[in-house]
């Protein structure tokens, strides 16, 4: 372990994270004593160069480098850190809340472009649907049932007992109406200029 010596003029950005609308009140980064529990269980740092105790260090020596860092965008948001903390911190937290600086800053942008089909269809459809750009990966992924799945799920449904999963014109015109009210429509218009 690494004892991090902080220095009164070098907090800026544990003050910026703590800040946020995002950060819970209780998030206790200042309590990190970089044990590592959060990385020995992370899924994302199993997988990749992603470190949450290195994340969260740097935030802690108020290195801003670690928001333009790629590897804050192998964070899964699982919360499987913040389980096992013994200091109650939350690099998952933490995490969403860098990434949300380098959206701000316009560098993020660039890393959620491909997901900009998602909000095109809460604004279509007034829910959360795989977009059709998505097709080929979940039939790489899942097989060719998947296609059979997204073209018989009506029936499906109907089998099952279950209604349509199509929301009525009037709600997918509510849902429009409060994303279009809350800057997300525009939020949207904007990450897809990033294309």
């Amino acid at each position: 372990m690494k004892t991090i010596k902080l220095k009164k003029e070098s907090v800026q950005l544990v003050k910026n994270v703590l800040k946020d609308i995002k950060a819970s009140p209780d998030l206790g980064i200042y309590k990190c004593v970089q044990c590592g529990m959060c990385t020995s269980v992370c899924p994302g740092a199993k997988e990749t160069e992603y470190d949450p105790r290195d994340m969260i260090r740097r935030v802690l020596e108020d290195d801003e480098t670690v928001i333009d860092d790629d590897t804050i965008w192998n964070c899964f948001s699982c919360y499987t850190c913040n389980s096992v903390c013994p200091s109650g911190n939350n690099a998952s937290e933490i995490n969403q809340i860098l990434r949300q600086m380098s959206i701000d800053k316009g560098e993020g942008m660039k890393k959620i472009v491909s997901f900009a089909a998602y909000g095109d269809s809460f604004m279509e459809l007034g829910v959360g649907s795989i977009p059709s750009n998505f097709f080929d990966v979940m039939v790489k992924d899942i097989g060719p049932e998947y296609m059979d799945l997204k073209i018989n799920i009506e029936d499906i449904r109907a089998d099952l007992g279950l209604g349509s999963y199509i929301l009525p014109e009037k709600a997918i015109d509510e849902v429009e109406s409060i994303l279009d009210n809350s800057g997300f429509k525009d939020r949207l218009k904007k990450i897809k200029r990033c294309k």
